[in-house]
């Protein structure tokens, strides 16, 4: 006689059915794929709207003065006659002098922080490369005023002045009185606030390359310095020149420490990168909140049409760079 309680049966229940698992929906990707399709074309909509409108502003002058503008020093408010030539000469200059000390320094200090520097410093130092990123730029612009340059006048440019001013072919560009305020102090105060961008994206695509790669050179009897012109450059060159670039774009767009530093005068005195003069975002800050409407206002638009100009050949010359090293890479 069967122990089983009422109802149960000796076999187990056969299971059911089982529901098929559901499909996952195509409505996600649908989303995701226009919003992802309309961020792309609000960035070429923005950015077409950005250059119709300084266009549109900037028509005034470039209907009065056409390619004059651009040859042009003089540049008169009162009587209406507008010359972009010495905005632009001294944001060309102070960019350059400021690449020509950044990148090396930078490069410098990627290397040290990734092959030669001790573990204990590499973490600090890296922060406090990070941190000189933070410092808002007016702070730049009042210390590279009120300390750098009397000091920068006195122990630098006095010293270059008679060490190279007497020379045939270089001898103008160190002429001048050296009095700290210039295009040259605005280069070095652009060069010390971009070098923490351009070392810290050194740093970081140096430290992707593969370790095997660095080991096998290092086993062959490389040393520190053909590694990385011969291993890690060409791993990470397009990371290397991005990291350039954005130094550059900042240098090109900094206001402020630019305008506290540079001079700020309209005037085209020679060569010499003692001489004070003015850039295109300096002369932005200081004429656009008292600008008369008419050809004044649409004088300083042309100029920020120009600077975009700048920088948009700029990232088109990084850009064909990077090609032909890529072809150059897949030849060789």
């Amino acid at each position: 006689m069967s122990n089983l309680p009422a109802g149960a049966s000796g076999s187990r229940p056969t299971p059911g059915p089982t529901a098929a698992p559901r499909a996952p929906g195509r409505l996600g990707d649908v989303v995701f794929g226009l919003l992802a399709r309309f961020s792309a074309l609000l960035t070429l909509v923005l950015l077409g709207g950005i250059i119709v409108a300084l266009v549109i502003e900037s028509w005034p002058t470039l209907h009065a003065f056409g390619w004059h503008f651009l040859v042009t020093s003089e540049w008169d408010p009162p009587g209406l006659k507008f010359g972009a030539l010495v905005p632009i000469y001294g944001t060309i200059v102070t960019s350059v002098i400021a690449m020509l000390i950044a990148v090396p320094v930078s490069f410098g200090i990627a290397l040290f922080l990734t092959e030669l520097s001790p573990v204990w410093l590499r973490r600090p130092l890296g922060i406090a490369i990070e941190l000189l990123a933070a410092i808002p730029s007016i702070v730049y612009g009042m210390w590279g005023l009120l300390v750098f340059s009397p000091l920068f006048a006195t122990w630098f440019e006095a010293p270059l002045q008679a060490a190279l001013g007497p020379l045939p072919v270089i001898g103008p560009l160190f002429q001048g009185a050296p009095i700290g305020i210039g295009l040259l102090c605005a280069g070095v105060i652009l060069a010390i606030m971009i070098i923490p961008y351009i070392a810290a994206v050194m740093r970081d695509v140096f430290e992707v390359t593969p370790v095997l790669l660095k080991e096998s050179a290092y086993g062959i009897g490389c040393t520190t310095w053909e590694v990385m012109w011969r291993v890690v450059l060409p791993y990470t060159k397009t990371g290397v020149i991005g990291g350039v670039m954005l130094g550059l774009g900042r240098a090109l767009g900094e206001t402020m420490a630019v305008t506290f530093v540079i001079g700020n005068t309209n005037l085209l005195s020679g060569v010499s990168l003692f001489a004070p003069g003015n850039s295109i975002t300096s002369a932005l800050a200081n004429e656009f909140a008292e600008a008369d409407p008419g050809l004044h206002t649409s004088a300083l638009m042309e100029l920020g049409l120009i600077l975009f100009v700048i920088t948009f050949i700029v990232l088109a010359l990084s850009k064909l760079m990077l090609l032909r090293l890529k072809r150059a890479e897949g030849r060789t």
